[in-house]
C-alpha cells in the first residue's frame, strides 16, 4: 500500500484503518450538506492503494460506488481533483486522455504532457486501461483525432518502445547529433522524422549526450532549434520530450506555473499534475518550482485559486 514512488508529497497513512475512513468518508455525506474537510483529510493523506481499499470496503459497506456518492455531492474542480484521486495511475492517465480528444478540438497539451512524461511501463499501462475502459485502442483514437507529423510523434512515444538502458555509444551520439543538425539547421526545410526517430527511440542518458554535441557542432541548444524549426503541436510535443529528459521536475514545474501566472487559470492542467505526480515526484516538482520562479507553489496555488478546491491543492502539495 505504499506510495508509487518514493519523492512524493502523499505518501502511507500510517495508522490506516479503512474501516475509520469509510465512515467519515459515510459521515461527511450524511444529511445537508456536505463535510469538505473530512473528505479532503481522508483522500488527500492517503496513497492510491490506501484509496483503493477505502473503495472496496464502502463499496461492501454501502452497497455503492464511493465516487458516484461524491460525484452526487460534490461540485466544479473540487470534484474533479478528489475522482481523480480515487483512480489508480493508468486509470487517471487514460480518463484525461479520453476527456483530452472526445471534446470539440482535441487538447494536445493532455496528450503532449502525458504521452511525454510517462515510462514505457507506465505507457502500456495506460493503453491497456484505455482500451479496458472505451473499448477502442488509444492509437486508433489519437489517430482519429490528430494528423500530420504531431500525430507520427504521439503513435511512435505510444509504442513504449523507448530504449530504457543506460548505455552511451558514443559514435552514434556524434551521429545523431549530425543527424538532426542536418535535418534542421543545417538545410532548407526540417526533416522532421529524423528528430522523432532519435528523440522517441534513444535512451535517456544516450540522448543527453546527443544534445551535447548537437550544442558543439551548431552552436545552440536543441531546444532553439526546436522552436525556430517547428511551430505549434509538433513544437511543443518535441520540446516536451526534451525537457523531460533533462529534468522531469522541471518539465512539471514550469507547466504548473505557466497554468496559473497571468489572468486566469488552466485549472485542467494544474489538477492533472497535482493529482498525477503527488505520490511520485511532487517534493522535487516543489524544489525545481523554488529555484525556478523564487516562490514556492505553495504560495502560488494559494493565491491563485480559492475554497476547498485551494484547500484540497494545498494538502496534495504540502508546505
Amino acid at each position: 500500500m505504499a506510495a508509487i514512488g518514493n519523492r512524493g508529497t502523499v505518501t502511507e497513512a500510517s495508522a490506516f484503518n479503512v474501516e475509520d475512513d469509510v465512515n467519515r468518508l459515510r459521515g461527511a455525506m450524511k444529511g445537508a450538506g456536505t463535510d469538505e474537510a473530512a473528505v479532503i483529510e481522508v483522500l488527500a493523506r492517503r496513497t492510491i492503494a490506501q484509496r483503493q481499499r477505502i473503495k472496496e470496503a464502502y463499496k461492501q459497506t454501502v452497497g455503492k460506488d464511493l465516487a458516484d456518492d461524491l460525484q452526487g455531492e460534490l461540485t466544479g474542480n473540487f470534484e474533479k481533483v478528489v475522482l481523480g484521486l480515487l483512480m489508480i495511475a493508468p486509470k487517471y492517465d487514460a480518463y484525461e486522455l479520453k476527456t483530452a480528444i472526445k471534446g470539440a478540438g482535441t487538447v494536445e497539451t493532455a496528450l503532449i504532457d502525458i504521452l511525454a512524461s510517462r515510462t514505457n511501463a507506465e505507457i502500456r499501462a495506460i493503453t491497456e486501461v484505455y482500451k479496458k475502459e472505451h473499448g477502442k485502442s488509444l492509437e486508433d483514437d489519437i489517430e482519429g483525432d490528430t494528423s500530420g507529423m504531431f500525430q507520427r510523434v504521439l503513435v511512435s512515444l505510444l509504442t513504449a518502445g523507448r530504449d530504457e538502458s543506460n548505455t552511451v555509444n558514443e559514435a552514434q551520439a556524434v551521429q545523431d547529433a549530425k543527424d538532426i543538425y542536418e535535418a534542421g539547421e543545417a538545410c532548407w526545410g526540417t526533416d522532421e522524422v529524423k528528430f522523432l526517430t532519435v528523440l522517441c527511440v534513444r535512451n535517456r542518458n544516450h540522448l543527453l549526450r546527443v544534445f551535447e554535441e548537437y550544442q558543439k557542432i551548431s552552436g545552440r541548444d536543441i531546444e532553439d532549434s526546436i522552436k525556430r524549426e517547428m511551430s505549434g503541436s509538433l513544437e511543443d510535443v518535441f520540446l516536451a520530450i526534451v525537457k523531460c529528459l533533462r529534468n522531469k521536475p522541471a518539465f512539471f514545474a514550469e507547466r504548473l506555473y505557466k497554468s496559473m501566472k497571468g489572468l486566469g487559470t488552466t485549472d485542467s492542467i494544474l489538477i492533472r499534475i497535482m493529482v498525477a505526480r503527488a505520490e511520485i515526484d511532487m517534493l522535487d516538482i516543489k524544489a525545481e518550482f523554488s529555484k525556478a520562479y523564487g516562490k514556492t507553489l505553495h504560495s502560488f496555488i494559494k493565491g491563485d485559486v480559492s475554497g476547498d478546491y485551494c484547500k484540497i491543492l494545498l494538502e496534495l502539495c504540502g508546505e
